[in-house]
């Protein structure tokens, strides 16, 4: 009998071991769209979460800790977005990189702020994120992009003042993010002034956008500012030049990435989005891009805003000397943070200060930088 006990002693001894073994890492967490059809975003927030904490690991880990990554697959979807949240709480994990598309990080962050959970997001533009989340009194939202106010202020003020007197079709895609991006911009234009010609919806999915172009055509268009993402974009840009219809395409962020490209190919010539300035091409970020390169992965879009999401985190909670959300929020607004995408500085709202936008252009399968965009 005594041997029997010390048997399950030791057995119990072995298991409870192995547990504050594996207690010792911090789990964090990166969400998105990992599959669907705009997986290759979810692929840019997957990269720079696996890369960041893999740097991290390799320098000690936070605060004597190694991190653990877990992914959430929303598909950019708001419901299934809740149900990755819920998932990621049951973890326990101590934040939260992602998710991509605002109408996925909004309805999220709810469930992420119900569990003490610290959320970034790298790439959500939408205001609401952040400004919900103050109206709330929620502490526990950021984000390392920019938001589509001051997006579409760039934007818009260049439409008014390229096709001044010119028609200006202005599309959205319904997303939180698509739409978001649209208004705004549809609202910089008009304070400049200058009236749209036409404001029109499209669905996400759809394939055929025949009958728009045709409308497009009609009123004579000449540019076609489209909030929403790279599938759409690309779809509607490569039928518009099949039917003879040659009129600038604008977009935002969402078309950094090659995906893009490979939709529309040489009818995509041309197409112009608005983005912050490249990250690659800072010296902050030098090392890591070629840690990427060297993976045979060109971190593009949002790619090194995740990375710096969780470096950010990373290096907050060291200072707080704490993993607890409230110390680690506390630490993010108190201080400036030197990271791959430049020094991020973090406003009461969670959102970063003074975000930067330019024009990017593409040209024969790349899209580089061209500024001001005039």
């Amino acid at each position: 009998m005594r041997r029997v006990t010390g048997i399950v002693a030791a057995a119990a001894a072995v298991v409870g071991f192995g547990g504050m073994a594996a207690a010792q890492d911090i789990i964090i967490a990166s969400a998105g769209p990992m599959t669907g059809q705009y997986a290759a975003l979810g692929e840019q927030l997957r990269r720079g979460a696996e890369m960041a904490v893999e740097n991290i690991n390799a320098k000690g880990g936070v605060l004597g800790r190694k991190l653990k990554l877990e992914i959430g697959d929303d598909a950019c979807d708001p419901k299934q977005a809740v149900a990755v949240a819920n998932q990621l709480a049951a973890k326990k994990v101590a934040m939260v990189a992602g998710h991509f598309c605002s109408s996925s990080s909004i309805p999220a962050s709810a469930v992420y702020n119900e569990n003490g959970i610290l959320q970034i997001t790298p790439a959500s533009t939408n205001p609401a994120f952040t400004e919900e989340a103050a109206k709330k009194g929620w502490k526990n939202v950021f984000r390392t992009c920019g938001r589509d106010d001051a997006q579409g202020l760039v934007a818009g003020k260049y439409l008014a003042t390229k096709y001044k007197g010119k028609p200006v079709a202005i599309l959205h895609d319904k997303s939180a993010y698509g739409k978001g991006l649209a208004d705004e911009t549809k609202k910089a234009m008009n304070a400049a002034g200058l009236k749209e010609a036409m404001y029109e919806a499209v669905t996400q999915g759809d394939k055929d956008f025949t009958a728009l172009i045709s409308k497009m055509k009609a009123a004579k268009v000449e540019a076609i500012y489209l909030g929403g993402y790279h599938t759409e974009a690309g779809l509607l840009v490569r039928q518009a030049r099949e039917q003879g219809f040659n009129a600038q395409m604008i977009s935002g962020d969402a078309l950094v990435t090659d995906e893009f490209w490979k939709i529309t190919g040489k009818p995509g010539e041309g197409t112009r989005m608005t983005f912050a300035p490249d990250p690659r091409r800072s010296p902050d970020a030098k090392d890591v891009v070629a840690q990427f390169k060297a993976k045979n992965y060109d971190p593009e879009g949002y790619t090194l805003y995740t990375y710096a999401a969780v470096q950010a985190w990373a290096d907050a909670a060291t200072k707080a000397k704490s993993i607890k959300t409230a110390d680690v929020a506390k630490a993010l607004r108190g201080n400036k943070y030197k990271t791959v995408i430049g020094t991020l500085d973090f406003n009461d709202k969670g959102d970063i200060v003074n975000p930067q936008y330019v024009f990017y252009e593409w040209k024969d399968g790349k899209y580089a930088e061209i500024g001001s965009g005039t």
